[in-house]
């Protein structure tokens, strides 16, 4: 928390909260939101005042200076094969169960590496809305959170080629270029209404309806963000 509330007020960052009502205080809690900046973990962990583990890419865990940032941050990377990410359930369950506050940015690498309007939301992965549904805990809530950036530097981290030596299997960095480094100056994070996984969930979380009952979790998550986004 420490380190979140450091490194928004080192880089200047002003930010309007709306809705803080809607969080759950008595739920576990799993928060899916967009991405554009690496400001965007500890912006959220600053607004809701608790830190929030973090699911990042693995190649975060590899390149040297962001993954000590990530380790500083409690944040826990993806599996180099993103086909098997058993990991991913393993800890998010581990830390669900011990009533820790779970974070998934759903849009993936790809908003970081190709910059878009702030208002344009990437398809999700569907990844959190398995771990919704099959985690073996009780009053799980998934809060959608829209981050939308109203005034914003972009900058270049580092060439994709420097990524591409310590990842090579992700397709985002098979090509030339920088990946970005957006900063915000001010931002409006939106907080929706979250929604409860209860028994009528997960019991209609089984056989071949369960992809289906996936997508349609993603899309009520994703309407959401893109609603606020909207605004």
């Amino acid at each position: 928390m420490q380190l979140s509330r450091s490194l928004l007020e080192a880089a200047r960052v002003s930010a309007s909260l709306h809705h803080l009502e809607r969080i759950p205080t008595r739920n576990r809690l799993l928060i899916v939101s967009n991405h554009r900046s690496l400001l965007d973990a500890p912006l959220l962990m600053s607004a809701i005042s608790r830190p929030v583990r973090f699911v990042c890419h693995y190649y975060m865990s590899q390149v040297p200076l962001l993954q000590q940032a990530v380790a500083l941050m409690g944040a826990f990377p993806l599996e180099a094969d993103q086909r098997t990410q058993s990991s991913f359930f393993q800890q998010s369950a581990r830390f669900l169960q011990a009533n820790e506050v779970v974070g998934v940015f759903p849009e993936g690498a790809d908003p970081m590496v190709k910059v878009k309007p702030p208002q344009q939301l990437s398809p999700f992965h569907r990844g959190f809305a398995h771990l919704a549904l099959r985690v073996p805990v009780d009053g799980l809530a998934i809060l959608p959170v829209a981050i939308a950036s109203r005034e914003e530097k972009q900058g270049r981290l580092a060439p994709l080629a420097l990524f591409r030596r310590f990842d090579p299997s992700e397709a985002l960095f098979q090509r030339d270029g920088w990946h970005s480094a957006i900063l915000y100056r001010h931002v409006d994070v939106f907080f929706g209404h979250p929604l409860l996984i209860d028994e009528g969930w997960k019991s209609r979380y089984c056989g071949s309806s369960g992809a289906a009952l996936a997508r349609e979790l993603t899309h009520a998550c994703w309407s959401q963000i893109a609603e606020m986004l909207a605004q």
